[in-house]
Order: C-alpha cells, then structure tokens, then sequence
C-alpha cells in the first residue's frame, strides 16, 4: 500500500524530541488488535446462547442510518457472530444538563461495547456535545486514533503507520471555567494522576498488543510544568514496568512540524497526549492519509467501549446515497479486534482495502462516482 510521495518536496531540518533525564533514548498495520487477555480497557463480553455477541448500535443522525446499513450489509455477508441492538442516545435534560437516556446506558453496560455514527449535538440551550457527554457517562479513558495509508487513495504522504491515543476525560476539556473580573475568563486544565497514569498504561498495554516498538508522550511540560509534568514524569515511571518498549517524550509544536515534513518515523511508535493534544494531532494526522472519512476510533472505558465514525453527520447529503462508510466500517473493524474476533475482522479489512486499491467503487468525496450501497455492495463481493 504505497501513495505517491511529491517530487519535490524539501524535508526541513528535523529538531530533537525533548527528554527528561533518565529517559530511554530510542510496522506493524493497526489490523493486528488489541490483546485479548483481560488489561485496562479489556473487552468481558460473552457470547448468547446463539453463539453470537450482542453490540449496541447507535446510528447517529445525517447519514448515520445509511452507512449503519453498509456495516450491517456487510457483516452479515462475512458472517460476524454479532447481533446488533439498536439504542436511541437523542438527549434528555436532566437538572438542565445534557444526558442519555436510562435504556441507552443499560444497553451499552450490559453490552459492554458499542458502535457509534455520527451524532449532531442539538441547538438549544443546556445541551453540550453528545459525544463528550458519552465519553463522561460511560468514563471512556482514551481515544485510539490509528492512522495509516490506504492504498489506491492517493496524499503528498506514503507509507503513513502511527496511532494516537489521547487522554479523555480531562485537561482542558473539565469545562472549568469563570470569570476573575470584567474581560478576565479562566480556564482550568485538570491534570490528575489516577487518570494520568491509566492512559499512559493502556497506552504501553496497546503497544505491547499491535506489535509497536516505542512509546512517546507528546507534551508541553516545557511551559506547563507542572500539568505536563506530571503526565511526562508518569509516563517515564510506569516505562519502567514495560521493559520491552522504548520510552521517549517530545514536545507537541516538534511533533507538529516533523510528521507533517516525514511521518514515517513516527511508524513504529504510539503516541500519547492530554486531551487537548490528542484532539489537534489527531485531526492533523487524519488529514496524512486522507481525511475523517478514512480514519477509524474507539473509546476505551475501564467497564465499556464505543467505536464511532469521528465525522460530521453532513445532513446536506442525508438520504442521497452518497455517504462514505468508511470511516465506519474502520472502526467497526477496531471494535472486532477489542472484541477477540481478528479473523473476520482480517476478512473484512482486506475486502475493504481491496475495494479502495480497485478504485472502481468509490464514492464521491473518495474521487468516484459509486452510491453508498454501491460501495459496500463492492466490499462485500471482494469478501468471497
């Protein structure tokens, strides 16, 4: 899976990772999953007495029920021993806070994993994002963005093979905010260890799983001491304990500039962040390999999971049969490796790359010409 590299384009001088005394001076595709043995974030689930796990479904809105059908077309068609339980997360108030509803949270904690389509927050006052609020009710750690070239999709970059994972639950998302005095706000960045330390160990635990070599926190500790700091300092502490991976840091404007001039030394690595961090590189790195539509998600929580599509729900072309699913489908495919099931999740991943090299089915914003069904439905003959 290569991509045309551009002629010409000039590698600026590559600055130096920042690292703390003491720390280690230091291509596996993001299909080889996670590890199966019960770690932080692992998947408890059980099969029915079908043999089949039950997977809650969120559809999401816009053109969330149209590609939602191109997932369950084609898992059917591979014969995935899942059985999907649609659950509807539009949001209640509750005390004039945004929540979802009791039958969408029993469904997820008894499910223990659910897939997710784009969801629109709604206008109006008390409402704050779904997907945040998600995160918050089901205490969903760490965001696992892979980002990794696809063959027959061609950017200025080839060979892209790297995985973000982003602290959750805090930073400078707590929402801590007031006023000091007129035309003075203050915003609160929240670093804490307990939830410092468990991103940081799934972040090895998922190295150690995918095959990945090295570790590297991405920070600011330069200027927020103390907040990065103590993420910096946790992350070379709990190095310690996984002797097998190599422990770096550098800082967050570095990492900026040098994957966007090579990304390919980032291939070997995991890269972990603060909330914030993570929001802003993982979008940037998105954009290596092609856009959202392309890049897969999961949220890891200690109990559940959820899988989303991270794109927009592009209500301007709901109904038209022109959304790509396959952003949803990459991150169904994360959700089967969570889960244990590699082999179908190897089956379907190969189908869809397969269909994306081929070039003939693709929908528009892809550079085809091909319906939403039309693409799954090519997916789905490259399965046999």
């Amino acid at each position: 899976m290569s991509l045309l590299r551009t002629a010409s384009r000039q590698l600026a001088p590559s600055r130096q990772p920042f690292i703390r005394a003491g720390a280690v001076a230091a291509q596996q595709p993001w299909n080889r999953g996670y590890a199966t043995e019960k770690k932080i974030g692992g998947f408890g689930g059980q099969k029915q007495a079908n043999g089949k796990y039950l997977v809650s479904l969120i559809e999401g809105d816009g053109i969330g029920p149209e590609i939602s059908q191109s997932i369950k077309d084609i898992y059917a068609a591979a014969d995935v021993p899942i059985e999907w339980e649609p659950v509807d997360v539009n949001p209640i108030l509750k005390d004039g806070k945004t929540a979802i509803p009791d039958a969408a949270i029993e469904s997820i904690k008894r499910n223990l994993v659910a897939l997710k389509g784009p969801l629109a927050t709604p206008i109006g006052k008390g409402h704050v994002s779904l997907n945040l609020t998600l995160r918050r009710t089901f205490n969903l750690f760490a965001n696992v963005r892979p980002c990794k070239s696809i063959a027959g999709y061609k950017t200025p970059y080839d060979g892209v093979d790297t995985v973000l994972i982003r602290e959750n639950t805090e930073g400078e998302y707590s929402g801590i905010e007031h006023h000091v005095v007129d035309g003075v706000v203050q915003s609160i960045k929240l670093i804490t260890r307990a939830a410092s330390e468990r991103v940081l160990r799934y972040a090895f635990q998922y190295a150690e799983s995918i095959g990945k070599k090295k570790v590297r926190v991405v920070h600011k500790a330069t200027i927020m001491k103390q907040s990065d700091g103590l993420f910096l300092d946790l992350g070379l502490e709990l190095s310690k304990q996984f002797p097998n991976i190599q422990f770096d840091s550098e800082l967050l404007d570095n990492t900026c500039l040098n994957i966007v001039t090579d990304p390919t030394p980032y291939n070997d690595k995991v890269l972990v962040m603060p909330n914030l961090y993570g929001d802003i590189l993982s979008d940037m790195c998105a954009g290596l390999i092609g856009g959202l539509g392309l890049t897969p998600s999961g949220n890891i929580g200690d109990e559940c999971s959820i899988f989303e599509a991270v794109h927009g729900s592009a209500p301007d072309i709901q109904g038209k049969a022109l959304a790509n699913p396959t952003a949803l489908l990459f991150s169904s495919i994360m959700m089967l490796q969570h889960m244990g099931l590699n082999e179908h999740a190897a089956k379907i991943q190969k189908a869809a790359f397969d269909t994306l090299a081929q070039g003939k089915y693709l929908t528009g914003d892809l550079g085809g010409k091909a319906k939403t069904h039309e693409y799954a439905g090519a997916i789905i003959d490259n399965l046999k």
